[in-house]
């Protein structure tokens, strides 16, 4: 580590992930003029040079009241983000090329209204927020996810420049929170693989039909029977209902099974889809990736189970 980024990470307070709640001391906000600030001191510095060589009494006063204005706006601009609280809150998974909602929970303990917050990722447009006296609020930075896996926030910079423009007051947190990121489903992929025989054997295809359980999209096997003729009358999609009791189609998503030219990322990509695909016709589906086996079943936590180690494969 350089000397320089010793330094950087020393007076910014960058030592990776915080737990929450980040609370912005006094000792982390910064405070430097911007550009209009830097104008207005050169004209304060020009406006006092004329007062002088040319002894206006009102000149001072109008010099020195600017320049008390000046700094009471300093003030107010450090007051506006010192002791914020911050703290993140879960993030949904969501698919490659998909965007990564990163919320964050800010929470004004002051008497005194916080404005024009805006924070602010590197690849991600910035999200501006105000906070009412003694309230809380939620701001959500959008990030593009490019690949599979945990996506961390990373650092955040919190910004102001309220009430003025005339400075700025900033500070770094980096909330401990990350983002499960889905491989990208296969487009075009083919049928699902047919139901397999293997290990306790396949369960024959059909339909429950003790209790309700639910409705799911039409499929062309689907029993008339079974067709949601209510919803059809209200002009609703074609739906099935389902019902338990019954036993279900079983398929093993396996890895091994693939074709060879597939290279790793091509392979999730189908798995996923089909891990969908699944999910969506209510089969009981088994995962198989190399080192891991899901068994077989279904509902929900099954499926976000699948994704998960779908999404983390290979990652240590």
């Amino acid at each position: 580590m350089t000397p320089g980024t010793v330094l950087k990470t020393w007076l910014f307070r960058l030592g990776g992930p915080e737990a929450a709640p980040i609370v912005l001391v006094q000792r982390r906000v910064f405070v430097l003029p911007t550009r209009a600030g830097l104008v207005f001191a050169i004209c304060l510095l020009l406006m006092l040079a004329g007062s002088i060589n040319y002894a206006l009494s009102l000149g001072f006063a109008l010099t020195f009241l600017l320049a008390g204005l000046g700094i009471v706006h300093i003030l107010h601009t450090f007051r506006n983000l010192a002791r914020l609280e911050i703290a993140p809150l879960r993030c949904e998974p969501v698919f490659v090329g998909e965007r990564a909602l990163f919320a964050l929970e800010l929470t004004n303990r002051r008497a005194e209204g916080r404005y024009a917050l805006m924070f602010h990722r590197a690849d991600a447009p910035p999200a501006v927020t105000d906070i009412a006296a003694a309230d809380s609020a939620r701001v959500t930075l959008a990030v593009a996810t490019a690949r599979r896996g945990r996506l961390r926030l990373g650092r955040v910079r919190v910004e102001t420049r309220h009430p003025l423009g005339l400075v700025r007051a900033w500070s770094y947190v980096e909330p401990d929170v990350a983002c499960l990121v889905y491989p990208c489903p296969e487009k075009s992929p083919p049928p699902l693989p047919p139901p397999s025989a293997e290990g306790s054997g396949m369960r024959q295809s059909r339909s429950g039909s003790e209790d309700f359980t639910g409705l799911r999209g039409h499929q062309p096997a689907d029993s008339p029977r079974h067709i949601a003729w209510k919803a059809v009358a209200r002009e609703a999609p074609l739906l099935t209902k389902q019902f338990s009791g019954g036993a279900a189609a079983r398929v093993v998503l396996d890895w091994h099974g693939l074709p060879p030219a597939l290279d790793t990322e091509a392979r999730l990509s189908r798995l996923t889809r089909w891990v969908l695909d699944a999910q969506q016709q209510g089969l009981d589906y088994a995962l198989r990736l190399p080192g891991r086996e899901l068994p077989a079943g279904h509902g929900e936590v099954h499926f976000r189970a699948c994704l998960e180690a779908l999404a983390l494969y290979g990652e240590t």
